[in-house]
């Protein structure tokens, strides 16, 4: 049966969760033909092997696509789309599933009887990776137009189904390869869905992402956390000027403000908070009246006296 879906599956280091998202996707129900297409970028654990076994079961399902080097996740994901023949693209990331078997079904549903519409997008469970906490994606209502988006984006990469047309056209017109600084093919890509087609929330649970926790104390990991905040708006301030006559600019460079000095607020020294707060002020003048700078600013005192005192 030739494939009206095409689901895209990146996997690098997944070898504990690999298994589960290509069985929640072979277990879908649909009335059309599906292929998955597996990126596996050189893993250093089992990933491979766990893969390999899945494509010599499903041969006529799965299409593997292996490494000779570690290429990076942009160009395995590029690839992997680039492989697809389907008249959609839907997406799941190795170390996430789908918790719904009609998940592809309602979804194809939806844009078949609503051709004027690019793209659609499901509610999400957020857990951690021993499956313990979970939370519901978004807490409140989806959203559907790009200024919302923009503010936040509600969708998870797993939880779309997407016209493959309008995904190489994304690709073509914004070339995200030009922008390195971008750290994520997410939030550009289902931003510039919102703002050239109609996007459509659906309103029932029907994928897993996992959500991987990391120490808050540790100042590597926050300075990672830092450096994708960054990137997050540093993608959000673009599309704001480039689709929405730089509408938002300033609420954007305040929510980069207020996570720069949240982060500098656990490490560095004072003096590094003030200089990444006179840095941000030189960028959007408001930010010297930012009241909860201030307040991370008396907490950061705080922590520094009461380091001194405990040092005797």
């Amino acid at each position: 049966m030739t494939p009206l879906v095409s689901v895209v599956v990146t996997t690098y280091n997944h070898e504990a969760y690999i298994a589960k998202a290509l069985d929640a996707i072979l277990e879908q129900r649909c009335n059309f033909g599906v292929e998955i297409i597996v990126g596996e970028d050189r893993s250093s654990d089992g990933t491979l092997e766990v893969c390999k076994s899945f494509a010599h079961r499903h041969p006529d399902a799965i299409k593997l696509i292996v490494s000779a080097e570690n290429v990076g996740w942009r160009k395995n994901y590029r690839r992997c789309v680039a492989a697809a023949s389907g008249k959609y693209i839907a997406f799941c990331d190795g170390d996430d599933y789908w918790c719904d078997e009609s998940k592809l079904q309602t979804q194809v549903d939806f844009l078949e009887a609503n051709p004027e519409y690019g793209m659609c997008y499901t509610r999400s469970e957020r857990v951690d990776e021993a499956n313990q906490t979970s939370t519901t994606y978004p807490p409140q209502g989806g959203h559907e137009d790009f200024e919302s988006m923009l503010r936040l984006n509600t969708a998870e990469n797993c939880a779309t189904l997407a016209k493959r047309s309008l995904v190489e056209q994304y690709y073509s017109e914004i070339r995200p390869d030009l922008h390195p600084e971008w750290l994520t093919d997410d939030l550009p890509m289902w931003l510039w869905f919102s703002a050239n087609t109609p996007i459509h929330f659906i309103d029932r649970t029907m994928v897993v992402h996992r959500i991987f926790s990391h120490s808050v104390s540790h100042s590597t990991e926050l300075e990672k956390r830092l450096a994708f905040s960054n990137s997050l708006s540093n993608i959000k301030l673009w599309y704001d000027e480039h689709y929405n006559h730089s509408k938002q600019r300033k609420e954007i460079l305040r929510e980069r403000m207020n996570t720069t000095l949240w982060v500098y607020s656990h490490i560095g020294s004072v003096g590094d908070f003030v200089r990444h707060w006179l840095t941000e002020i030189k960028e959007n003048k408001m930010g010297v009246c930012n009241i909860v700078a201030y307040g991370l600013f008396v907490k950061k005192l705080f922590r520094k006296l009461k380091k001194l005192m405990a040092n005797g």
